[in-house]
């Protein structure tokens, strides 16, 4: 089994991607650690951190069962930029094709932000691994449940705002996983070093998403 589609697997398996947007990686692998703490083993740090490749450089292959990738990338100099500092995987928030041609050329998943069907289906058509239907808050799991109706082949992994409160409405609408970020990685706990609000948020998080797929698959 070729390494993409083990990372592929290993995402789709543990269901929930937790987004790092901080003001400072100083304490990057802190945040990575009590998120997998909670249950979180995938995360993704977004270029709109400062230092995000370097973060990924000094931390990856080095926090067993974890797998991190970088996100917000939005041209092909990046997502290069990204691969060669280590990441796993590449998650734009817009239909980038350059973006998907770069994760293809260096065997990366890679999960194309998409909103409307037409970019969702332009996304899937040109490569990607995964569609990221963003913004996930303002469009919700009805609209989830509509489009993955007509399309039931694309990944979706709904974006923007989703929360433990949230996270099984998404499942349950036909979401293949959801990514947390403002709420999981709470500004003020990570401000006062209070990592353990991180962890049970994240365990919190990873129990709704277990919980709705008990009620799917029964």
């Amino acid at each position: 089994m070729g390494y993409k589609i083990v990372v592929s697997n290993q995402l789709l398996e543990k269901r929930v991607l937790g987004i790092i947007r901080v003001q400072t990686v100083k304490d990057f692998p802190c945040l990575v650690q009590a998120l997998q703490r909670g249950g979180v083993h995938c995360v993704e740090i977004t270029m709109t951190t400062p230092g995000a490749l370097r973060a990924i450089e000094e931390t990856s292959g080095k926090l067993n069962d974890v797998l991190m990738g970088v996100g917000t990338v939005l041209d092909a100099a990046t997502a290069r930029q990204a691969i060669l500092a280590g990441a796993q995987f590449l998650v734009t928030p817009t239909v980038e094709l350059d973006v998907i041609e770069m994760a293809h050329r260096y065997g990366k998943v890679v999960i194309v932000g998409a909103m409307t069907p037409t970019e969702i289906l332009t996304a899937w058509e040109a490569g990607a691994d995964m569609v990221k239907v963003f913004p996930a808050n303002v469009l919700g799991p009805g609209y989830l449940r509509a489009v993955h109706g007509p399309l039931p082949e694309i990944p979706l992994v709904p974006t923007g705002g989703v929360t433990a409160q949230t996270a099984g409405e998404f499942i349950r609408a036909g979401a293949a996983m959801v990514c947390a970020g403002g709420w999981l990685v709470d500004k003020q706990a990570v401000a006062n070093e209070r990592y353990e609000v991180l962890t049970e948020r994240a365990r919190q998080l990873v129990d709704a998403v277990s919980k709705a797929r008990e009620e799917i698959t029964r």
